[in-house]
């Protein structure tokens, strides 16, 4: 076990493999053939440490007490480095709300380095929000309280959910201010700034490969493969470092797809909504990577979506998240179509994103409902029905699926016993009459019949829905009150919020607060139901 920073095994691998920067500039331009750019983080006044992992930290190989040093502090606020890190910011672009946007990049994300672990497992360390690099374009590079305890949180909430994510290892403020126009309605203010360390296998996107494909850069699209495949694909490399084949290149490109499949697959269950699905906020990993403005569903309305820039067209929309995933997926296809030269084993490769979707989603949504085992002939429209029943009236998706686990399958249940069981998930539960309520009825006799035939006790089909379906979810209300309480200088609620998240399916009697559904007060207050990409 790692006792200081220093004792870690650094093993740079994406700056050693891959072509740097030649200019040491850093200023906002274009950079060609060089997949990053070096670059230090900026020194902050007077930096804070308001929360980190514990179980990131374990997972670093790091001793617990590593992060009460002054070591911890400074290199994890963009303070300091240590001798072995190699800082870079990376050089990328994307497809944002559907149109290309040519260079991106890392505009104010900063890799500190590489380690590998006792365990052999490999880590990116990347401080979000420690200044500008050449990629920043007209920003700053810093980021916000608001956004960054909003990223340190969703990011441990979502490991914990069992969603495919990156981690967040520490939140640190800085003592400077940031102006930031939160509403993009010409009143910027100051806002307290901050750094967030997040921590991935790597943080290599979709839109790594889309720039060079779009510039012609063959050689530099090939250099990112080879290194991508080599060192997180080992399955496909099979100890190679170069020399893969059309076919090595069509298999990683399918695992990437399947990969990606079963990320959307769980936030469909979880009812995430990520809010800005572009491809440069794509993993090639298949983890959720990007955390701005997220949320999760309130009321179950297929068509909501967290981002205000997205308000009118709605593209990233609960609803849409699977297609757009698969429209995402297609992109890298034709961003690596020169490394494989025929379209045809790339677009059978995209089935795979379409199978394991259309196989895992029905079997999923069967699991929240307590289905033992999955029919495909009836069970998918047991599924459909109540998906239109869902939206009829205001539901609030979490509390509907913790409290259907609680609905009884027996035959002498009643109509009304049974919907009194799911009132409390009903925003209005005046509302529930006429159709609303004869419809919902029936499908629950419906439902207790299909479940009731595997011959579990509602004790033992409870427990397992209550294994799927959570209790506790970063509702965008529930992290505003913690921002809020923060910026006055108190970060407990942040470390009570993930205490409690560390545990989403328990039951947590003395916490019951944070799973009750979005008070009225919180439909139109900023930062609790819709957020802008400000941070």
């Amino acid at each position: 076990m790692a006792l200081t920073l220093e004792d870690l095994t650094f093993d740079n691998r994406f700056t050693e493999d891959l072509p740097g920067d030649p200019m040491d500039l850093n200023r906002p331009r274009q950079v060609h053939h060089a997949a990053y750019s070096r670059v230090a983080p900026t020194p902050t006044s007077s930096p804070r440490l308001l929360a980190h992992s514990a179980e990131v930290l374990a997972d670093l190989g790091l001793s617990p007490k590593v992060f009460e040093t002054d070591e911890f502090l400074r290199v994890f606020s963009g303070n300091a480095t240590i001798d072995a890190m190699e800082p870079y910011a990376a050089c990328y672009g994307g497809h944002q709300f559907g149109n290309w946007a040519g260079q991106l990049g890392d505009g104010r994300a900063i890799a500190l380095g590489e380690i590998v672990t006792d365990a052999d497992v490999r880590h990116t360390l990347q401080l979000k929000g420690a200044g500008p690099t050449p990629y920043s374009r007209t920003a700053d590079g810093l980021a916000v309280l608001r956004s960054s305890a909003r990223e340190f949180l969703c990011s441990e909430a979502m490991f914990h959910l069992g969603v495919p994510t990156t981690r967040a290892l520490s939140l640190a403020t800085t003592g400077d201010h940031v102006m930031r126009d939160m509403f993009y309605d010409g009143n910027p203010e100051r806002e307290q700034g901050a750094v967030v360390c997040r921590v991935a296998p790597s943080f290599i996107r979709f839109g790594n490969f889309e720039l060079p494909m779009s510039r012609d850069d063959g050689d530099l699209l090939r250099a990112l493969a080879d290194h991508t495949i080599s060192l997180h694909f080992p399955n496909i490399a099979d100890g190679r470092t170069t020399g893969f084949t059309a076919d090595d290149y069509v298999t990683w490109f399918a695992e990437v797809a399947r990969r990606t499949a079963d990320m959307i697959v769980h936030w469909q269950r979880v009812g995430f909504v990520h809010g800005v699905m572009n491809t440069d906020n794509m993993s090639i990993h298949g983890l959720t990577i990007d955390y701005g403005p997220y949320g999760w569903l309130e009321d179950y309305d297929p068509g909501w979506t967290p981002n205000t820039t997205d308000r009118q067209f709605k593209r990233y929309r609960f609803g849409a998240q699977p297609h757009i995933g698969q429209w995402n997926i297609t992109q890298l296809a034709n961003a690596i179509y020169p490394l494989v030269g025929d379209i045809e084993p790339l677009q059978e490769a995209l089935t795979a994103y379409v199978d394991v979707f259309n196989h895992d989603w029905p079997r999923m949504m069967a699991a929240k409902l307590g289905i033992a085992e999955f029919d495909e002939a009836r069970d998918p429209d047991l599924i459909h029905d109540l998906l239109e029943h869902l939206p009829t009236i205001e539901t609030d998706m979490t509390v509907f699926f913790r409290c259907l686990a609680d609905v009884s399958t027996s035959t002498d249940a009643s109509d009304d016993e049974r919907l009194a069981a799911l009132a409390d998930a009903d925003y209005d539960p005046g509302q529930r009459t006429g159709d609303a309520r004869e419809l919902l009825a029936a499908w629950l006799r419906d439902w207790a019949s299909r479940v009731g035939e595997a011959g579990r006790s509602d004790v033992d089909r409870a427990a397992a829905m209550n294994a799927v379906n959570p209790k506790f979810v970063l509702r965008n209300y529930l992290a505003q009150l913690a921002i809020d309480e923060a910026d006055k200088g108190d970060p407990a609620l942040i470390g009570e919020l993930l205490d409690v998240l560390r545990r989403p399916y328990d039951e947590q009697p003395d916490k019951e607060r944070f799973a009750e559904k979005r008070p009225e007060w919180a439909r139109v207050r900023p930062g609790c139901s819709m957020l802008s990409c400000s941070s």
